[in-house]
């Protein structure tokens, strides 16, 4: 069976450094931090007091007042990033059919925020005061179906969650629905909301996070030798993927193509990578043979970069075994120095950057590069936007449990 080419005809995002697709790639190449001291509850008394929030959220202005009420947090991210990218690929009201036009959102932990409140109402006032919106506020696949209700798509409908490599997963998925005439349009991406106390919590108590806490805006350094763990973010990033010969034929803008991906499993270790980053290797290189490419084709790399030690230098030796020679001259930038670690939503924030990247000829910046690392030793892009002309490019996430996916895209050219 010959495999559909599929391409993106709308993005959408809600992020720490914008609350639209616009406004956040002008502050990641501008190289504007969204990380600030945590303001969505108490932070006194954690050992990260710092996060990357999507400030000024109004959930009215993308759905009912009362829906919204119904909903946590990473589902009106969902909602208000998908309004973004349905609204920029003019799918609905076209010939292409409803029926065919699937919903799939990853999100590594979902409705965080409810299950804590929740929990609290249960304990402080028993039982019976746990509202009946609990469950289906609380569960993961609850953005895909809202989504799906929201504009009245009734494809294949369902959640990616795979940690931080959740949002790659749900968009390689769906690009595997369309290639395959499952769907002819998939709405796809991640979103989280996981700036709560028991994620802070838990991730203090993991030391996964970096305790800059004087310093909030220069506290994410991905492949800087004075790294000391993450900085948490919320938000969505959310893709339209499309069957090219109905986008061209219904006359969309088509903003590029996904011409690759690879998805693979560590078999490891609950939360460390597997040793110089081999599962890593074979997603990026499984990428590169599901679009036929070679290596050195590639001009640019969202990394995974999450600002741990074992992470950036496992990923960096993955890179240079798949890319070898022309690893050197690869632009490999960790977007998450800017905007924090998204977790499950992060690789469809960051396969929009990719995206853009071919489109802008700009390579945004991994800021707070100071020190050197021998270990992290490639272009990072550090600290300011550089030009590039960049035919494909690879986004890659990886999550706890030994997840790996990487996306890669291609400059969309007739």
């Amino acid at each position: 069976m010959d495999r559909k080419r599929v391409v993106i005809t709308g993005v959408g995002t809600i992020s720490p450094v914008g609350s639209d697709v616009p406004t956040t790639l002008e502050a990641l190449y501008a190289g504007r931090s969204g990380v600030g001291p945590v303001e969505h509850f108490d932070a006194t008394g954690f050992a990260t007091r710092i996060a990357a929030e999507v400030r000024d959220f109004d959930p009215a202005r993308y759905m009912d007042r009362k829906d919204a009420k119904r909903a946590d947090r990473f589902a009106q991210f969902a909602i208000a990033a998908s309004r973004e990218a349905v609204d920029k690929s003019r799918i609905v009201g076209s010939d292409v059919d409803p029926n065919r036009i699937g919903v799939v959102i990853g999100s590594g932990i979902g409705g965080m925020e409810t299950f804590e409140i929740q929990h609290q109402a249960l304990l402080e006032k028993g039982p019976s005061r746990v509202s009946p919106f609990f469950v289906p506020m609380m569960i993961t696949d609850m953005a895909s179906g809202l989504v799906s209700m929201q504009h009245g798509f009734k494809g294949p409908n369902f959640c990616a969650v795979s940690a931080c490599a959740s949002a790659a997963n749900a968009i390689a998925t769906s690009a595997m629905l369309i290639a395959t005439g499952a769907a002819d349009a998939v709405v796809t991406g991640g979103a989280e909301a996981t700036v709560t106390p028991m994620t802070m919590a838990g991730f203090c108590s993991l030391k996964a996070m970096s305790e800059r806490n004087d310093d909030p805006a220069t506290a994410s350094r991905p492949f800087d030798a004075g790294r000391d763990g993450f900085v948490l973010g919320e938000g969505a990033g959310i893709l339209v993927l499309e069957d090219l010969e109905i986008a061209r034929r219904r006359g969309a803008s088509i903003l590029g193509e996904l011409v690759g991906f690879g998805m693979t499993g560590d078999a490891f270790h609950m939360t460390a990578p597997a040793p110089e980053g081999e599962g890593a290797a074979r997603a990026m290189q499984a990428a590169l043979d599901t679009a036929g490419i070679a290596a050195a084709a590639v001009g640019y790399i969202n990394a995974h970069g999450t600002s741990t030690p074992y992470n950036d230098k496992n990923e960096t030796h993955a890179i240079k075994t798949v890319f070898g020679a022309h690893a050197p001259r690869l632009k490999v930038s960790s977007t998450k120095s800017l905007t924090g670690h998204l977790l499950g939503a992060s690789g469809g924030l960051e396969a929009i950057v990719s995206i853009d990247v071919l489109r802008s000829g700009k390579v945004p910046p991994t800021i707070n590069q100071f020190e050197r690392d021998p270990d992290c030793d490639l272009d990072y892009v550090p600290n300011h936007a550089v030009a590039a002309d960049v035919q494909y490019s690879l986004s890659n996430s990886f999550g706890f449990g030994g997840h790996n996916v990487s996306l890669l895209f291609k400059r969309y050219q007739e």
